[in-house]
Formats: C-alpha cells, structure tokens, sequence
C-alpha cells in the first residue's frame, strides 16, 4: 500500500521530485574526496571513505605491471609493410612483371597481379642491423627500442570493420575498446582527466567513427575523451561564444556534426548517464587540462625535437607531445590518429604510393622519434607502452593496370612496439618472399591486445565484464596468449 505521504500528490509532482535527483548525482561527482571523507564511511561504519568505481590511486593490477600506460599511434588506411619495415631485397628487379599470388582486399579476390616494387630504399639502423626504409630516417634511430611484428594478420580487409577489430577485438561494433578494458581493468590515476584520450587526424575522423573509441555496453565512463591539437584541445570545456578564434568554432562544429552522424543509437537512460558522466568530468577537468595541455611551457629543445617548429609535423608533434604530458600525469590510454577522412588524406594507398607515403611518413617520422626519445631521457619509456600500426597492411602488387597504387592486406602485415617491458631490437615472424601473407609465427589481432593487457598488469583471459549472458573478454571465448618473444 502506498505511503499516506504520497497519496496527496499528483504524478507529476511525483516525476517531478524523482527526476531532481539527477542533479544531486552531478553534484556528488563534482566535489572533492575530502568533502565525502568528512561525513561519510563505508558500509562498515569504520572504514574511512574512497571513490567506489576508481579507488586511490586506480585499481591493483591482476599479475605484476610492466606499464603504466599505452600511447597507440593509428596509422589509419594501413600503411605498406614492404615499403616501410619489412624489408623484401629479392623484389628489386621484379617491377612490372605479372606473378601468380592470390589477394584479397577492396577489389575483391584475385589469383595473379602486377609487381610493384618497394619504392623507397632500405638501409641498416642501430646495434640490430634492423633494415628501414628511407621514410622513417628519424624513427630509423630508434631501431633499438622497439618490437617489430612482421607476421600480424586480421580477420577482415575492410577499413570499417578492421579497425573495428584492432580497438575492440570484434569486427561488428557495439564491443568496449580496448582503452575502455584498461582503464575498466585498473581504474584512473588522475580522477581530473580522462583515462582514455583519442586524437583525431584534423582533415577528419576514420571510418566506423567513434566506435572506434566507444566503451560498449560498458558504462560511459569508460569511453575515450576525444582531444584537439589546437590551442583549445578540449573544446567542451568552453562554451561555443568563448571560441574566440573562427577556426576553432569550426572545428567544434565539424565534430559535433560528425559524432551526430556516427554515433550508434541509445535509450534515453543511456543518453543521460552519459551526459552526467560528462557534465562531472568535464567539471573536473576545468582545472587539470588545461596545464595538462598546454605546450608553451615546453622549452625549445623539446618543440623542436617533436618537430613543432615545421609546420608539416607541427599537428602530430603537438599531439605526441601533449600525450606525453598526459602520461606525466597518470592518462592510462591515447591513441592518436594519422590519416582521417579517406583515401590519400590517410595512409590508404590506391593511387600513387610514392605521394602518399612520403606524405604520411613526413608528418609522423619526427615527432614520433621525438616521443620515443623524450619518454627515454625522462625515464618514462620502461612504463609507457607504445604500439604503431594500421588496421592491416598492402599488397605487392599494383591494385590498377597502371600505377604504384596497392589494395588493403589482411594477410600479412607490420605493427610495432616500444617501451613498457617489451625487448628492443628483436624482429618477430616474417611474410613471404613478397610480403603477401604471414609465413612464420602468424599472429592475430587478439595477441597483440593480450600483449598489451599483459604489460599493463591484466591477465587477458581472467579480465571479464558480463553482459548478454556471458563473461565477454577483449580477446575472446577461446583467449589468446601473449607475444612472448618480445617480453
């Protein structure tokens, strides 16, 4: 029977009442943990208060931790594996001349294709003798930090749904990325910044948009916090009138616009407990982002180390510098994107290869050079894990009657790592004489994902959420070990 309290109100007084508690919801995420501490205890009555869903400092992790946190850099379009890392000597000469190879990409599968040759030339770095070809001259430098896994495979030679796969181990959307899994599995450091930053590309976001970035059927609080290289990196902390400058209300605009046409439909609740999540960080973060974001503080030799003083690797310096900020200050996940929008305005090259590597490739070299090196004299690269790669790789031969353009590689192809517990200097698997397919120690998207997990201190087949009846894992019902050759 009804409380005689309530039995004088109408509806909607009732609605009205129930609804005005979202406010208090808000409220309680924008005050400090002092405020709570004062009044408040645990369930026992004893025990002093801490934030249920963070913890101090974040959770512990499941085995011991090499990282502490990830900076993925996205090479959107999948950048050539013969032409960058995968050295292919017995293909000079071979230019122009049709071989019997079976494909798979855009243009669907073919049996025979025309050879075009690696374009760049291939010289020896470091104590490895590790062969690179001449577009990354300053990552060239670096050889003896990093991983490189000759032999990656994906389920899919389609944009959408590859890079489904490679943020979130499923090619159909609606699964949490794996920034969502790290910051679930330990929690936050820094309650006053996001966990998980994203980075766009400014000529526009990739395919399959921010599913890309989404936390699933995970809470919204574990979605990524999408930040700009401009001089307002986190444009929903200001109001659109504050944008001073007409470039930057275009930029929020362009981004509302996309969001609006990428994001997947939601309820009502969802939509509000997402907003709420955002209003209180948002709230929080007015204070710790903007010294988070801040470069001009940096001294010379740094901006000039990550390239901001050239205006083609000024954006991707700003963004490799500013995640090394955030990482200063406990940022569990940022993956920064090259390459946005389609085609040639990404490393996905149908057309003329030469072009648009080069292009890539210039922006990124330095700045990522300059990361790897920046984290290592700060002694920040042993906890910091950098992972480099597209959502697949390209063919060795042309995808056109004429021209040097090739087709997506699902079949074979290079990502690396660096930093964070992963050996430096070491080659894992290899393709064949073409670079076609992977012929030793083919690896898949999930053992990169449970390599990743594992040096952040996550056992990637005991790391579960519920949902849909069954205990979902970032790399699987079967699991998935990691790359035990490069720990």
């Amino acid at each position: 029977m009804m409380d005689k309290e309530f039995c004088g109100r109408t509806r909607r007084q009732f609605l009205w009442e129930m609804g005005a508690g979202f406010v208090g919801t808000a409220m309680a995420g924008m005050f400090e943990d002092s405020f709570f501490a004062k009044q408040s205890l645990a369930a026992d009555g004893v025990t002093p208060y801490a934030p249920p869903k963070l913890g101090k400092g974040g959770k512990a992790p499941m085995i011991p931790a090499k990282a502490k946190s990830v900076i993925f850099l996205y090479m959107y379009g999948g950048p050539s594996q013969i032409d960058t890392f995968d050295y292919k000597p017995g293909m000079k000469g071979m230019d122009g001349k049709t071989i019997n190879v079976k494909t798979f990409g855009r243009g669907g599968h073919k049996n025979q294709g025309r050879i075009v040759e690696p374009k760049f030339e291939f010289k020896q770095y470091g104590q490895c003798g590790k062969w690179v070809s001449s577009l990354f001259p300053n990552l060239a430098t670096c050889v003896d930090d990093i991983a490189f896994l000759h032999s990656m495979t994906a389920d899919s030679p389609i944009h959408g749904s590859a890079m489904l796969q490679m943020n979130s181990g499923k090619i159909l959307s609606g699964s949490p990325c794996i920034g969502s899994w790290v910051n679930y599995g330990l929690g936050s450091v820094n309650e006053n910044l996001p966990g998980f930053v994203v980075m766009l590309d400014p000529r526009g976001g990739p395919i399959s948009g921010p599913k890309n970035w989404s936390s699933g059927y995970m809470p919204a609080t574990y979605q990524a916090t999408v930040v700009s290289a401009t001089d307002t990196p986190i444009l929903d902390l200001r109001r659109p009138d504050e944008l001073r400058d007409v470039d930057q209300r275009k930029i929020l605009d362009t981004l509302k616009a996309y969001n609006s046409e990428h994001e997947r439909p939601r309820s009502d609740n969802s939509n509000l407990a997402a907003r709420i999540e955002s209003y209180e960080l948002a709230y929080r973060m007015q204070a710790a982002a903007p010294e988070a974001t801040d470069l001009h503080s940096e001294p010379e030799h740094i901006r000039e180390l990550y390239g901001l003083n050239d205006k083609r690797t000024e954006v991707f310096g700003r963004q490799c510098l500013m995640a090394r900020r955030m990482v200063e200050r406990g940022v569990r996940f940022i993956q920064i994107y090259s390459g946005g929008a389609h085609v040639d305005s990404t490393w996905d090259a149908h057309n003329d290869l030469v072009e648009n590597h080069s292009l890539h490739a210039g922006e990124t070299d330095k700045p990522i050079a300059g990361l790897i090196k920046d984290l290592k004299q700060r002694g920040l690269l042993d906890e910091t894990l950098i992972v480099w790669g597209g959502e697949f790789g390209r063919q060795p031969t042309a995808e056109y009657a004429v021209g040097t353009g090739r087709d997506h590689n699902a079949y074979g192809f290079t990502m690396w790592m660096a930093g964070g517990g992963v050996k430096g200097g070491v080659s894992v698997g290899q393709t064949d004489e073409l670079g076609s397919k992977a012929v030793e120690d083919p690896l898949k998207v999930k053992h990169l994902h449970a390599t990743i997990l594992h040096q952040m201190g996550l056992d990637q087949n005991r790391l579960t959420y519920f949902y849909g009846g069954l205990n979902q894992k970032l790399v699987g019902v079967e699991g998935a070990e990691p790359i035990k050759q490069i720990i």
